[in-house]
């Protein structure tokens, strides 16, 4: 078990982990589930291991390049409760705006086809954001 407690604090002093993800890691060296679970316990106890911090730095990193769905959908893969995602969400900034500053680094200009519509808006749906947020921004783009 003290070699669990090293290698898990080893991969933590590199970068937060979910709960999950150090548990993946962790269950290839150990030799029971139980004994992954109390290291697991014994470091969010000891405030080392936490879902909440790891979803707020998460959130934090990838904002500037993702919509609100891809970064919930990304946290949920790596196990964080929805909770933890629903109160590290807000970190991120205005969606609208985050949506804007993509396109516009991306594209720069508004569509002048169908065909050029669809494509920034396909773009911008790929990378997370909601459909009130791209409208928003394709709208404001026309207008300008």
């Amino acid at each position: 078990m003290p070699d669990l407690r090293v290698r898990a604090l080893q991969l933590l002093a590199r970068r937060d982990h979910s709960r999950a993800e150090l548990r993946a890691k962790l269950a290839v060296h150990a030799e029971s589930a139980d004994e992954v679970e109390s290291v697991l316990d014994t470091l969010q106890a000891e405030r080392l291991l936490s879902d909440h911090r790891y979803a707020s730095q998460r959130v934090a990193a990838r904002a500037g390049r993702y919509g609100n769905a891809r970064l919930r959908l990304e946290l949920k893969q790596q196990g964080v409760a929805e909770e933890d995602i629903d109160a590290a969400l807000p970190e991120a900034g205005d969606e609208v705006e985050r949506c804007r500053s993509i396109w516009a680094k991306k594209f720069g200009q508004p569509p002048l086809t169908a065909e050029a519509r669809a494509k920034q808006m396909r773009f911008l749906q790929y990378r997370g954001f909601s459909a009130d947020a791209i409208r928003q921004t394709l709208r404001g783009a026309e207008d300008e």
